[in-house]
C-alpha cells in the first residue's frame, strides 16, 4: 500500500483522516483545497482493512473518475496498483475495487444487487440522487462506510438539504476545506485564484459556500456588498410591476438617493404555489397597500397588461409602459450592481 509524507498535509487534513469514522464521510469546500488527496488517503486506509469485501468507486463519468481520482491513486501507489480500463476494475495490492459512472438517472441500475462494504464518490453533487440513495442501500455490510468529495453547489441541492444540513441527525461527518488548508499550493497561487473569481462564483469556489450560481442572471451579486439593513431616505421613488395570471405577479419599490438606486420592498404572489389565483381587483388593492404613504413618482408595467391597467385606472392609479427590451435591461442592472 502507498506511503505518504504526512508533513505535506495540514492539521485539518490530518484530523479529517483520523475522524472520518462515520457511515458517511464527505469532504467539501473550495477548489484546490486538498479535499481529494486527503479523502483518498483515508479511502486507501479503509481498503487495506477490507481486502476481501466488495468495494466501489464512482464518478460523474468514467473519464472524470480516472482523471480526478484513479490517476492520483496510481501515482501514489506506483507498481502496487493497476487499472483495467475496459473492465473498469482497479487493483491495489491485489484488492479489487469496482468502478462505475453517474452520468444519468439510470446509473443506479449499475449497482443494483451488489452488497458493498465501502464506496468512494467523486463530484457527488453531479450525481443523480437516485444513484446516491441506491448506493446507501447497497452499503449493507456491517461497518460499511462511504467516503466522498464535492465542490459546493446550490444551497437547495439534494446533497446539501437532505444530508449535509442534517449531518447532526445522521451517522455522518462533513469536513469543510478552504484554499489555505492545502499546504502544497503557494500563497501567490492562492492570491491569483482569488482575483480570478468574483461575486457568487467567488463565494462558491474560493470561500467554499453553498450559494446559488447556475442560472443567475447577475453573477456579480454579492450579499455583503448589495444588501443593507437600513436604506437611507430617498429623493424619489418608483414602482415596477411584472404582471402575471398563470405566472407570478411582482411589485418592486425602488428609490434613489445620492445617485444610488435601492430596491426597498417587494410584493410577490405565485398563484401556482399559493393554490389561489388573484383577480385584477385583488392585485390593485394589493398595489395600493404596497405603496402605502410613499410618494411614488411613476409606476411602470408591462405594456401588455391591459386589464390590470384598466382596473388601476378606476382607482386613479396611472401606470406607464415599461421598456421590455430584456438584454439592455440586464446590461443596465449589471452595470449598476458592479458600480455598487
Amino acid at each position: 500500500m502507498a506511503r505518504f509524507n504526512f508533513g505535506s498535509f495540514s492539521d485539518k487534513a490530518m484530523k479529517s483522516i483520523a475522524f472520518s469514522d462515520a457511515r458517511l464521510n464527505i469532504w467539501e469546500g473550495a477548489v484546490r483545497s486538498g479535499k481529494t488527496i486527503t479523502s483518498l488517503v483515508r479511502w486507501l486506509e479503509f481498503i487495506k482493512r477490507h481486502p476481501n469485501e466488495n468495494l466501489i468507486m464512482i464518478g460523474k463519468t468514467a473519464r472524470t473518475l480516472k482523471r480526478n481520482v484513479i490517476d492520483i491513486i496510481l501515482s501514489m501507489c506506483g507498481d502496487c496498483a493497476t487499472f483495467n480500463i475496459s473492465r473498469g476494475e482497479l487493483y491495489i495490492e491485489g484488492i479489487l475495487i469496482y468502478t462505475a459512472d453517474a452520468n444519468d438517472e439510470r446509473s443506479h441500475e449499475k449497482i443494483r444487487g451488489i452488497t458493498l462494504a465501502g464506496a468512494y464518490g467523486d463530484e457527488i453533487t453531479l450525481w443523480p440522487q437516485s444513484l446516491f440513495n441506491t448506493l446507501l442501500s447497497r452499503l449493507s455490510v456491517e461497518g460499511a462506510m462511504f467516503f466522498g468529495t464535492t465542490n459546493p453547489d446550490s444551497p437547495y441541492h439534494w446533497l446539501k438539504r437532505e444530508f449535509i444540513d442534517r449531518a447532526g441527525d445522521l451517522d455522518m461527518r462533513v469536513f469543510h476545506f478552504l484554499l489555505e488548508d492545502n499546504p502544497n499550493i503557494s500563497e501567490q497561487y492562492i492570491n491569483a485564484l482569488k482575483k480570478e473569481y468574483s461575486g457568487l462564483w467567488y463565494k462558491r469556489f474560493i470561500e467554499g459556500m453553498w450559494v446559488q450560481a447556475e442560472g443567475a442572471v447577475f453573477d456579480m451579486w454579492d450579499e455583503d456588498k448589495h444588501v443593507l439593513n437600513n436604506v437611507p431616505e430617498c429623493d424619489e421613488y418608483y414602482v415596477g410591476i411584472d404582471y402575471g395570471t398563470a405566472n407570478p405577479t411582482a411589485f418592486i419599490l425602488a428609490g434613489r438617493a445620492n445617485g444610488i438606486w435601492y430596491a426597498i420592498d417587494e410584493y410577490y404572489w405565485d398563484s401556482a404555489e399559493r393554490g389561489r389565483q388573484k383577480t385584477d381587483y385583488d392585485y390593485a388593492q394589493d398595489l395600493i397597500a404596497f405603496i402605502g404613504e410613499t410618494q411614488v413618482e411613476k409606476i411602470f408595467i408591462d405594456p401588455s397588461a391591459a386589464s390590470f391597467r384598466a382596473e388601476c385606472a378606476k382607482r386613479g392609479i396611472l401606470l406607464e409602459d415599461a421598456d421590455n427590451a430584456v438584454v439592455p435591461g440586464i446590461r443596465k442592472m449589471s452595470s449598476l450592481l458592479n458600480g455598487g
